[in-house]
């Protein structure tokens, strides 16, 4: 695997630019915190009882992706790809087949319909679909933000796993 490039978001920047700047670069991040390590070392949970590895978290992050830009905001039938309703947690508890190749592919797949999804469109805009509790639109600016905080938040679960697989620390 080659190491993913990562972009630091710039310092002045209007906000689509700068949210979906930040976006990305919390996108490579998850990718980096992977890179280089075999099959083992990406299904190694991070600290017995939790069963949170990377390949979890890949595969979490593309039905993350393809929930929010996918079925909420362009209101798409987009059935989640790792998970399902006798399975909800089918993105971190996979069968013992997941290969890496396979969630990493469709990750990317998620991050690249997500893009396209928003290319052009206004911070401004609502959801074509519903929000799954509250059954209101939301707002794109909303849904970024979220991907950030989402992204971040895992990616220092990805920190954590990964220093536990092989001593590597950094950001």
């Amino acid at each position: 695997m080659t190491e993913p490039r990562r972009r630091k978001p710039p310092h002045i920047a209007d906000e689509t630019t700068s949210l979906e700047a930040f976006l990305d670069f919390q996108r490579a991040t998850l990718e980096h915190k992977c890179a280089g390590l075999d099959d083992a070392g990406l299904r190694t949970a991070s600290v017995p009882p939790s069963s949170l590895t990377l390949l979890g978290l890949v595969r979490h992050m593309a039905d993350v992706e393809r929930h929010w830009y996918r079925r909420v905001f362009t209101g798409e039938d987009a059935p989640p790809r790792f998970y399902s309703d006798e399975n909800e947690d089918g993105d971190f508890e996979f069968p013992a087949d997941a290969t890496w190749e396979e969630a990493l592919a469709a990750w990317r797949e998620e991050v690249a319909a997500a893009r396209a999804a928003v290319r052009g469109r206004s911070l401004e805009e609502t959801s074509a679909g519903r929000h799954h509790t509250t059954g209101q639109p939301i707002g794109l600016r909303w849904i970024h933000l979220h991907m950030i905080e989402e992204y971040a938040r895992h990616n220092g679960h990805a920190d954590l796993i990964r220093e536990r697989v092989d001593g590597a620390t950094g950001s």
